[in-house]
């Protein structure tokens, strides 16, 4: 007997696990990334209705973070050199959230465009410890756009 989408049993396994995520930035697939955030924030202003406080959206913002265990510094450079002249670059990024146990084998990507950059960790490591770095960056909510959802 079929069985509908309302009576499916999930499982742990079908969880996401974020061991397969990948992020690409400028088209270049960023290895040993180890975590991916963006995230759009509603800018509010309030509203008075009689006694009652409302809220309107005035804008949106746009945010987020990535960090990898260092083994290159790909692009760090470029924009270093990009910002002493006196440019302000512009990047691209695509996360993808994938699970080989996702039901169907269904993933999640976004493509975020017009990112910039707010700080640069040029150099950084602790004796003992592998060397991770941060990219916090901001970008358009206009400018960001799932390619994949999942179902």
């Amino acid at each position: 007997m079929a069985r509908d989408a309302e009576d499916v049993i999930y499982r742990g396994r079908r969880r996401w696990n974020g061991n397969h995520g990948k992020v690409w930035w400028d088209g270049l697939l960023l290895f040993e990334i180890s975590k991916f955030e963006a995230k759009v924030t509603a800018q509010r202003e309030d509203v008075i209705i009689g006694n009652s406080v409302d809220s309107k959206i005035t804008g949106l913002k746009g945010e987020g973070s990535f960090a990898i265990k260092s083994v290159v510094n790909r692009n760090i450079n470029a924009y270093l050199e990009e910002w002493k002249n006196g440019h302000d670059p512009r990047a691209n990024l695509v996360g993808l959230l994938e699970d080989p146990d996702a039901v169907d084998g269904q993933n999640e990507r976004c493509s975020i465009d017009n990112v910039w950059f707010n700080e640069l960790t040029l150099m950084t490591f602790e004796k003992g410890n592998v060397v991770s770095k941060e990219f916090p960056f901001g970008f358009t909510p206009e400018d960001a756009v799932f390619i994949e959802v999942v179902e």
